[in-house]
């Protein structure tokens, strides 16, 4: 028995050792299809009546590096004419996570790890969307993963444990947002509880379009969209639909006299992050890019819009080791397959972003923004 368990051990160790060396191994990735960008100048002045807040889950600043350079040194968040740098430790752990990254951005709070929407004794604390709601603003949440997810879950439920899958499900039910799209269908119905929240959404008001194709005939109303299972595909198979939901979103919200606030987030940049894989981590990240641009063409035409981008972690601890402008080839090396604890960017667009100079805890992101829009 001795004997087998030591062959077991030694054994694990050995696939423990294999996989840490596979993080070391050099990827190359050449971007055969790069997209054009446009200068676009950034309104300064005026009221700020709608705050858009996108959120690249997992983007470090070496991720948007990589992508400029794959793109042959173009990328629509260069017209963002203001960074700074956010600091983003959890409550009870120096590398965090999405629930309490998250959180920290959508409540003004420093959470524990794995928490959504909560402090660090589990009770629930309001997030921008509750805050904007109550001051009778409209209020929105884009991504491409299943609604039931950290991010989604920071600014619409609350739960000591992001795991609860069915459970932060049913906090839709009661988070009066006015915009929901993303995925995990199977969470809201043939659920252990046998409640289906998708018909108690609609007893709310809501339209629950169940494909990208049902939601853009949508012109007016509430709107909770889960039009896949789990997470939305890759962008080459799902299209430029984060864009598009984004700017449908904007298009319903904006009608609110009082203003909206908005979150967009570039859900899969994580996951990619975790797999290691070059190539499908920079088709997230240009796919998130290119609805930065998107979006920040929409607030230079309204000019009372901010927008701000930032992540909530780094995941994967990439760094960019050569590459060549002329061809998109960039070569690179992952360090984890988990997330790491560098700062991560913070860009912003339009009036206030000077606000959003210099280096402080994520939390401070709920805080100017709450400033900002008067809440």
């Amino acid at each position: 028995m001795k004997k087998k368990l030591l062959f077991l051990i030694l054994c694990l160790g050995f696939l423990r050792i294999h996989a840490v060396a596979q993080n070391y191994e050099a990827q190359t990735f050449i971007f055969d299809e790069p997209y054009n960008v446009n200068t676009i100048v950034a309104p300064t002045n005026g009221k700020i009546k709608n705050v858009i807040l996108m959120i690249g889950d997992g983007m470090s600043l070496m991720h948007m590096y990589t992508a400029w350079t794959a793109n042959r040194g173009k990328l629509w968040l260069e017209n963002a004419p203001v960074t700074g740098l956010s600091k983003t430790y959890a409550a009870n752990r120096l590398i965090t996570d999405s629930g309490a990254g998250g959180t920290a951005i959508a409540c003004g709070q420093k959470t524990n790890y794995h928490m959504v929407g909560t402090d660090v004794n589990g009770n629930a604390i309001p997030s921008l969307t509750d805050i904007a709601k109550a001051k009778q603003l409209s209020t929105g949440v884009v991504v491409t993963c299943r609604l039931t997810d950290a991010t989604p879950a920071d600014f619409c439920c609350h739960n000591p444990d992001r795991d609860k899958s069915y459970e932060i499900a049913a906090d839709y039910a009661a988070c009066g947002v006015d915009f929901i799209f993303g995925g995990g269908a199977k969470y809201f119905r043939n659920r252990p509880d046998k409640r289906d929240i998708f018909n108690e959404m609609r007893k709310q008001g809501y339209q629950t379009p169940e494909s990208s194709k049902e939601l853009m005939k949508i012109t007016s109303g509430k709107v909770f969209a889960a039009i896949d299972s789990l997470d939305l595909p890759v962008p080459k198979e799902r299209g430029d639909i984060l864009a598009e939901a984004s700017l449908k979103a904007i298009d319903l919200l904006s009608g609110n006299e009082n203003g909206f606030f908005l979150m967009i987030e570039g859900s899969q940049i994580d996951d990619y992050g975790h797999f290691n894989d070059i190539d499908l981590l920079m088709q997230e990240v240009m796919d998130f890019d290119k609805t930065v641009g998107r979006v920040f063409e929409w607030a230079a035409q309204d000019g009372e819009t901010l927008v701000v981008v930032t992540a909530d972690h780094e995941t994967g601890g990439l760094t960019l080791i050569d590459g060549d402008l002329q061809t998109g080839e960039v070569k690179v090396k992952f360090s984890t397959n988990g997330h790491s604890g560098v700062m991560v960017p913070v860009y912003a667009f339009g009036p206030g972003a000077a606000e959003f100079t210099g280096i402080y805890e994520n939390s401070d992101i709920f805080h100017k923004i709450k400033k900002l829009l008067n809440l």
